[in-house]
């Protein structure tokens, strides 16, 4: 396009590849001035199980493209979840949008809740925080919690700042238990919150604006969650579709207090590690003993914003 002379700078035509612009302002192209870039979209969706996350399939089976509502824009999934993983999918338009989250060296944190079938104790769940390698394959910490148990099944929440391809069950298949259901909860600060199965919403721009912003810095502590609002929905088709019929709904998760992992945490205030003692020994002594720190306080996890779906026909809710 250059050597065609179709593309010049302020009206004088480009020459040479090798030129920097600081903006796209006086850029034009057969004399039309070049449109910055759109700005990057991010939706929240609520997978059901049964759904592929690819745009076609050879086998014919249902995708999660068949059931997005037709007048949304071209939209990339950020990392995939598997056919019977169900919960929060992040779609964007921005392709170094997706990059950035999908990252490992970014540390997004990614939040699942898996129901299990097996015994497994919470000493073994709090082995996974530094890591398990299985069948030659690395997989970095996982904060894992058990959270209750349901007859011969447990529920399990995890934590991870990677995404390889099946990790939870396989880790999970590696302690001895077998997967029956796994929801992932939150990608980052978004979180799937109220959003019903099937229906979309679309991050407001300031949040993901302060959210690209922190990326460079990786994840940070006490990142306050942020759900898609919902102006389009669609929910799936009854007919023929593979989604698992939902019983008892999975147990609400739980604000859940920071826990120190090593030997050296700082005890928590109510703890008896961490009341204060009475002084003993000699003034002198106690003079020049160091300053004990006080202990940090504990950051309970906010609780989740409830999602607010608007009307298909774009009214807003009452």
């Amino acid at each position: 396009m250059i050597a065609d002379g179709r593309i010049a700078i302020d009206g004088k035509l480009l020459d040479t590849p090798a030129t920097l612009v600081k903006s796209l302002n006086g850029v034009t192209v057969d004399g039309r001035p070049v449109k910055a870039p759109a700005p990057a979209r991010l939706f929240i969706y609520h997978k059901p199980a049964g759904l592929l996350v690819t745009e076609r399939d050879p086998k014919g089976r249902p995708t999660i493209y068949d059931k997005l509502p037709k007048d949304l824009p071209r939209l990339m999934p950020v990392g995939r979840l598997d056919l019977n993983t169900e919960g929060l999918l992040l779609l964007t338009t921005d392709g170094g949008l997706k990059r950035q989250l999908e990252l490992p060296s970014t540390g997004v944190e990614r939040v699942y809740r898996a129901r299990a079938y097996g015994e497994v104790s919470q000493v073994q769940l709090e082995d996974l925080i530094e890591g398990v390698e299985i069948d030659g394959v690395r997989y970095g910490q996982i904060d894992a919690n058990l959270e209750r148990r349901t007859g011969a099944n447990v529920w399990i929440e995890l934590r991870l700042a990677e995404g390889k391809n099946r990790e939870v069950r396989r880790v999970l298949e590696h302690l001895g238990l077998k997967v029956s259901r796994l929801i992932r909860l939150a990608y980052g600060p978004f979180v799937l919150g109220e959003l019903p199965p099937g229906e979309i919403g679309e991050i407001r721009q300031h949040d993901l604006v302060t959210f690209r912003k922190s990326l460079s810095g990786g994840r940070r502590e006490g990142e306050r969650p942020v759900a898609g609002q919902a102006p389009r929905t669609r929910r799936p088709a009854r007919d023929g579709e593979a989604t698992e019929k939902r019983g008892a709904k999975p147990p609400r998760p739980r604000s859940k207090s920071q826990r120190p992992r090593s030997t050296d945490a700082i005890p928590d205030a109510k703890s008896p590690a961490g009341k204060k003692k009475p002084a003993t020994g000699n003034r002198t002594a106690k003079n020049n003993a160091p300053a004990r720190e006080k202990p940090a306080a504990r950051m309970d996890a906010p609780a989740k914003p409830r999602a607010r779906p608007r009307k298909p026909g774009g009214g807003r809710p009452k």
